[in-house]
């Protein structure tokens, strides 16, 4: 607690948060919770993807993380090309001045450290190695917080990347794959802890009532094209991943199921929308979730669980209800295993519906017992969560350390 005496702590949040990914914003939802149980005086504000959402939904003042607005959009004219290119420049000095604005700035969870899903060097990753570069020079606490990473072959991203984790000044990872993957892009990560996603720790929303026998199940969709090196295949690997989708839908329709289907991202929404045209039934209907806590309601409500996105995983095992995880990476696969599922992940990238059929019935064979299994892995979940939490507050907020003059984690 600040008293009247002292100057608050500025703390700043960073990253893709209001852009529509809801797994992004339970992210920020859960770091801006432990910072007001914890350090109820510190002044909050954000730079990010979209500040007006931020500002909307989480009450705390926000700044675009561009300059440029078309940032996102595919530049082919040259007066976007140009704007593009002046945008870089202007974000250096936006991003160095937004930082030196703050003691600390927190990087909460996300996959910042990884390119599993197509990543230009020149976007996020840039914006990122900014932040992290501003900190080091203006003596700004940078902390990447039990954030996902992998091996990244493309070399420019790679090595924006590995600059960006060697100049924070606190890192902590979601699994254990993320910090091998640092430490094989050379990062020293000998003082950096695994905890589980942030997302754990999100209070869990009361169920709306069971629909009666049977239950319904769960379908969390993506607009899926494969990784950032399947580029060459990614509208083969769409199609792949949609007509297996399709089928399974339809052949548990078949057998008179209600399917709901759940989306992590807005992109996700043309998905929804091709499987209703194909499977013309009233058991098919679609939700609109606004939040991982919108997720999870849904998902508590359900026999089953069947998704894509990483978040909406962590959803489904928060609830502790059954899932079955289409992979499109490794940490989906670490985190099925972490919490007793291992068996129960098949690849997004070729789904076979005559398989995913056979593994969901089994799974719901087990349903019972996986409920159990479930309860306690999210109470060690939980104690794991409480350990992070500790561990930030003694690295970004030691009580007897001047805001500015705080010892690096790491040379560069």
């Amino acid at each position: 607690m600040t008293s009247a005496d002292e100057t608050p702590v500025r703390v700043g949040v960073f990253g893709l948060l209001g852009s529509g990914n809801l797994g992004n914003d339970g992210s920020l939802e859960a770091v801006l919770g432990y910072l007001r149980a914890e350090h109820p005086g510190a002044v909050v504000d954000a730079l990010c993807g979209g500040p007006e959402a931020v500002t909307t939904r989480y009450g705390i003042p926000a700044t675009r993380l561009h300059w440029y607005r078309g940032e996102y959009r595919t530049a082919s004219r040259a007066g976007a090309i140009a704007g593009k290119g002046l945008g870089k420049l202007v974000d250096v000095v936006r991003t160095a001045a937004w930082v030196r604005r703050h003691d600390v700035v927190i990087v909460p969870g996300m996959g910042v450290l990884e390119a599993t899903l197509p990543l230009r060097p020149w976007g996020f990753p840039y914006s990122l190695f900014l932040l992290c570069a501003s900190g080091r020079l203006l003596r700004t606490r940078v902390a990447l917080v039990s954030v996902g990473a992998a091996t990244i072959g493309n070399r420019p991203t790679r090595a924006l990347v590995r600059w960006s984790a060697r100049l924070a000044t606190y890192r902590s990872y979601r699994d254990a794959q993320s910090r091998d993957a640092m430490r094989a892009m050379g990062v020293d990560t000998a003082r950096d802890e695994v905890y589980p996603d942030l997302a754990f720790s999100l209070p869990i929303p009361p169920a709306s009532a069971p629909s009666g026998p049977p239950g319904p199940v769960c379908v969390g969709v993506m607009d899926f094209h494969g990784g950032n090196d399947d580029r060459a295949r990614a509208d083969e690997i769409y199609r792949r991943y949609l007509g297996g989708t399709i089928r399974f839908v339809r052949t548990l329709v078949e057998e008179g199921r209600p399917v709901r289907l759940l989306t992590g991202d807005e992109c996700d929404a043309s998905v929804v929308a091709a499987i209703l045209d194909a499977v013309d039934s009233p058991l098919v209907t679609a939700a609109e979730p606004a939040s991982l806590a919108d997720l999870m309601k849904e998902m508590a409500a359900a026999d089953t669980v069947v998704a894509v996105r990483y978040h909406n995983l962590i959803c489904a095992l928060k609830t502790g209800t059954p899932v079955l995880a289409l992979s499109y990476a490794a940490k989906s696969d670490a985190l099925m295993a972490q919490m007793g599922l291992g068996a129960y992940c098949h690849p997004a990238g070729e789904v076979d519906a005559d398989r995913l059929l056979e593994q969901f019935r089994a799974l719901e064979k087990r349903s019972a017992e996986l409920r159990q299994t479930l309860i306690e892995r999210n109470q060690a979940v939980a104690r794991q969560l409480e350990h992070q939490f500790t561990a930030l507050t003694a690295a970004l907020f030691p009580a007897t350390d001047h805001p500015h003059a705080h010892a690096r984690q790491e040379a560069p």
